[in-house]
């Protein structure tokens, strides 16, 4: 069943890997025909900069009158519809608006329409320059250098240069030529000369050069015109890929938290585990779903949850063998020292005999604090085994008092008057807790004990407090260990054994409460405080 719930989360795994991967692949490829999108978008736009930045600078340089007869020229020359408006009129989106009045270059296709802003004249006032055609030819690339030519001839010579740069930025790279390049054939030297425009194309980037030949006066030396090269497979700008990239990025990051997600919430049950087996419950282990090295960390987890569980069950069975063994000798050894005792009257020895019966009585109560603590080892590490009853607390803290108060005549033990309090718990044990810590408060407090109950909400609160020396708070820790004592006035000589306060531990563990112990603020002395949670009654 393991092997099968492994590789059903090793396939789960991989289908995940393999669907982020897919998404991957689709968002590259969208990200890709966005980006192919806007390259031929800008590729429109570039063609169209060259013919629509020389019309509107030309149209800005001539007054109102003669803006008319100048569209005319232009609109047979390029073979398209021409028209000036307003921009203000004009019917543009907010976006459209905002890129023409950055001098941007509107194209729309089927059919081809050019929309351009006009320089601002002194006027202050805007127009834009409207082309329309029907589809895109070399009538457009040829009539827009012829323009361009004619445009140059009309300036000096040491003017044209900077009249280039007044052109538009995002139009063809523009350049004046002193030289016809090397590879031009004569035929395409002769079609120069007749005022042609010549159209070279660089096949294996796919870039277009356009030629045309200045005109000009015998006394001059002749020019030409390059527009270009063009190309559209330039390298794609940082801008375009960006998008792509934080989209790759952002999938890549989905995948990785989502591995570490399986990773952590595996850890996390690891954890837990640890916790559960920490805190006493040793029948804890983890659920191995794979062969991997988390896989193989629960498995060697689990195998050191047997090896622990099974060294404290043989120590606590050693512990059961040992002490069930020594109350043989020890009922032995009292048989004797009474039959000893029957048979002399000398005082001395009788006192002598008296000295041993009460060494044999610790030794006898040691024993079964040992066998107690031991039991609650086994029966009260997780609570399943304890056997549940409604216990009436203030019932039970009279019975303690009842039982205490003869053996300790030269203290007072008081139970504060509040109201009855019932709650959920193994009688014999919660009893035998309160009565460890009464016993201890007697033990080593100067002449008075104090119960208090306190019923709240969701555990129920007793109290037990002496005007003894108290605990230092850096021992507070430790009394709760087996066999623990504290030096000066609770040392060995007072009594105990260094097991009660264990025993309430491990009692208190079983009901899934806590004892603490601090300062006693009414009586000085120490302050122990037992917290039971409150349980649901049973069916």
């Amino acid at each position: 069943m393991r092997r099968v719930l492994g590789h059903g989360t090793f396939l789960r795994f991989y289908l995940l890997l393999g669907l982020a991967l897919c998404v991957v692949f689709f968002i590259a490829l969208g990200g890709r025909s966005f980006i192919e999108q806007v390259r031929r978008e800008d590729y429109r736009e570039q063609l169209a900069a060259l013919p629509m930045s020389l019309m509107t600078q030309q149209l800005a340089d001539v007054p109102m009158e003669e803006r008319e007869v100048l569209l005319g020229e232009f609109s047979e020359q390029l073979g398209m519809q021409l028209a000036l408006r307003s921009l203000s009129e004009a019917p543009l989106g907010y976006f459209e608006r905002a890129r023409i009045e950055r001098g941007t270059v509107l194209v729309s296709e089927e059919p081809w329409q050019l929309r351009q802003r006009l320089p601002t004249s002194s006027s202050g006032e805007q127009w834009m320059l409207e082309a329309t055609f029907g589809s895109w030819s070399e009538r457009q690339w040829q009539g827009s250098m012829v323009l361009l030519g004619e445009w140059l001839a009309e300036m000096p010579a040491e003017d044209r240069l900077t009249a280039l740069t007044r052109l538009r930025p995002g139009s063809w790279p523009l350049s004046l030529l002193n030289a016809l390049p090397d590879d031009l054939t004569t035929e395409q030297q002769f079609q120069l000369t007749l005022g042609g425009v010549i159209t070279r194309l660089v096949t294996d980037k796919l870039s277009i050069t356009l030629l045309y030949q200045l005109p000009n006066d015998a006394d001059d030396a002749e020019q030409w015109l390059q527009a270009g090269p063009i190309s559209r497979g330039d390298t794609l700008p940082l801008n375009l890929h960006l998008p792509l990239l934080v989209a790759l990025m952002v999938v890549l990051s989905l995948i990785v938290y989502l591995i570490m997600r399986s990773i952590e919430s595996r850890m996390a049950r690891l954890e837990l585990a640890a916790t559960r087996i920490a805190s006493g419950r040793l029948e804890t282990r983890v659920k191995v779903e794979s062969g991997d090295f988390l896989g193989r960390l629960g498995m060697a987890f689990n195998g050191m949850a047997n090896q622990v569980q099974s060294l404290l069950r043989g120590q606590q069975e050693m512990i059961r063998a040992v002490s069930h063994e020594l109350r043989t000798p020890v009922a032995r050894i009292r048989f004797a020292v009474q039959m000893v005792e029957d048979m002399t009257d000398q005082p001395a020895i009788q006192r002598q005999l008296q000295g041993i019966d009460a060494d044999i009585a610790e030794l006898d109560e040691l024993v079964d604090e040992i066998l107690t603590y031991a039991r609650l080892g086994g029966e009260t590490v997780n609570g399943a085994e304890l056997e549940m009853a409604l216990v009436d607390c203030r019932a039970m803290a009279e019975r303690v008092i009842d039982t205490l108060a003869p053996l300790h005549s030269g203290q007072q033990l008081t139970l504060v008057p509040g109201p009855d309090i019932e709650l959920l718990a193994e009688p014999r044990y919660l009893q035998r807790a309160l009565q460890n810590l009464v016993g201890n408060a007697c033990r080593y407090g100067k002449s008075q004990v104090v119960i208090r109950l306190w019923d709240e909400p969701h555990l129920v609160r007793i109290d037990v407090e002496d005007d003894g020396p108290g605990i230092p708070f850096e021992a507070r820790a430790d009394i709760f260990k087996p066999f623990a004592r504290l030096d000066d006035s609770r040392a060995r000589s007072s009594g105990g054994y260094g097991l009660g306060l264990s025993i309430v531990q491990k009692i208190m563990a079983g009901h899934g409460g806590s004892v603490t112990v601090d300062s006693s603020p009414a009586l000085g002395g120490a302050r122990f405080t037992l917290l039971i949670p409150r349980r649901d009654s049973p069916v």
